[in-house]
């Protein structure tokens, strides 16, 4: 992490807004990469008027944001706020909103163990009640298990190593984002910091999960990853998730991928039917009551074995979805294969034991 901006250029926010952002959603304008940078740095120098900030924001959130955009937002972070720590495992990075959910089970805790439980390391990680919507996120259903959440970035790492997933804190391994959760409150609508953020691989790591409401996102996502100059896995798989995480939604749902290749990048899309990998119901059948106290009891039953219904078949299919996403199998049938077998044999069970006792 490199240390805070002491100088600036020539366009403080209130200036980009008078003449590049601010004149509306059809007429405004895209910054440059330099404007970009100089605009977040400042932010996070906490150099900007209170009111200028939030009307920067917002006419970053109008006009929506360029990956060129996202891509400067991403560096500055990676280079003024970001703490990297990089296990010897190469996990899958599972990049979910901070903001949480409040109404499905959060299941991403279990496909995660599961996963480890077949050889794949799994990262997640997450704020403490992040604006906007300050719901349950990672941290919370991990607290409710008894896994220590509050570590610093190089425990986070040591985690991964000795059981196969690992947890991420924000205010650790992120402390200056973090610090601008007060003003992100008072917005009472995310930023283009709700998006980025989601996008700091703690881990290093060459893989990207993420969700999706509409395509277009996730190939804004690809493209501000080629962007970046210092966030830039070789591979990202996303797919359209419930509430904005990375749960895969039943039914009809499509899929994104992209690796870098020798020759030129590739992106391609597809659909699958949830119901021909066992997840043959509706979205409403995986709502519950307490987000954090039921998604913890579903992450336990289910690595147990001790249930069989669709929480259960939803896990392993998001499961599926990390260890395909890191190659180790050829399909997602494959990993809906290996994902059943750490449930059954006992090894994904082991893996919350770890966490727990790490």
């Amino acid at each position: 992490m490199a240390q805070t901006s002491q100088e600036y250029g020539e366009w403080p926010l209130q200036r980009l807004m008078t003449e590049v952002v601010g004149s509306g959603p059809k007429s405004a304008d895209d910054m440059s990469r330099a404007q970009a940078r100089e605009a977040f740095q400042r932010i996070l120098d906490g150099e900007p008027d209170r009111t200028t900030l939030g009307a920067f924001w917002l006419a970053n959130r109008w006009k929506r944001n360029n990956p060129e955009e996202l891509g400067a937002y991403v560096d500055v972070m990676a280079e003024e706020s970001t703490v990297v720590a990089e296990p010897d495992a190469d996990p899958v990075d599972c990049g979910a909103n901070y903001d949480g959910k409040g109404r499905s089970a959060l299941l991403g805790v279990a496909a995660g163990v599961v996963a480890a439980g077949a050889g794949t390391p799994v990262v997640v990680h997450s704020g403490d009640r992040v604006p906007t919507q300050k719901q349950d996120a990672y941290k919370h259903v991990l607290d409710e298990l008894g896994v220590r959440t509050e570590i610093d970035p190089d425990e986070s790492a040591d985690m991964v190593d000795e059981t196969g997933f690992g947890f991420y804190y924000q205010p650790a391994f992120n402390p200056r984002i973090d610090e601008l959760a007060e003003r992100r409150e008072m917005m009472g609508v995310r930023t283009f910091v709700n998006t980025i953020e989601t996008l700091a691989n703690p881990a290093n790591a060459d893989v990207h999960l993420g969700s999706f409401y509409h395509l277009a996102f996730a190939k804004k996502v690809v493209e501000t990853f080629q962007e970046s100059e210092h966030v830039s896995p070789g591979k990202v798989i996303m797919f359209q998730g419930m509430e904005g995480y990375d749960d895969i939604r039943p039914g009809y749902t499509k899929v994104a991928e992209w690796a870098a290749g020798d020759d030129e990048d590739s992106f391609e899309d597809y659909e699958i039917e949830t119901p021909e990998y066992g997840m043959d119901f509706e979205e409403e059948d995986l709502y519950v009551d307490d987000v954090q106290a039921d998604s913890a009891d579903i992450t336990e039953t289910v690595v147990a074995g001790e249930r069989d219904d669709q929480f259960a078949d939803a896990v392993a299919l998001n499961a599926a979805f990390r260890i395909y996403a890191r190659d180790d199998v050829d399909s997602l049938d494959d990993g809906l294969d290996a994902a059943r077998e750490a449930i059954e044999d006992g090894s994904a069970a082991a893996v919350l034991e770890d966490l727990r006792a790490f």
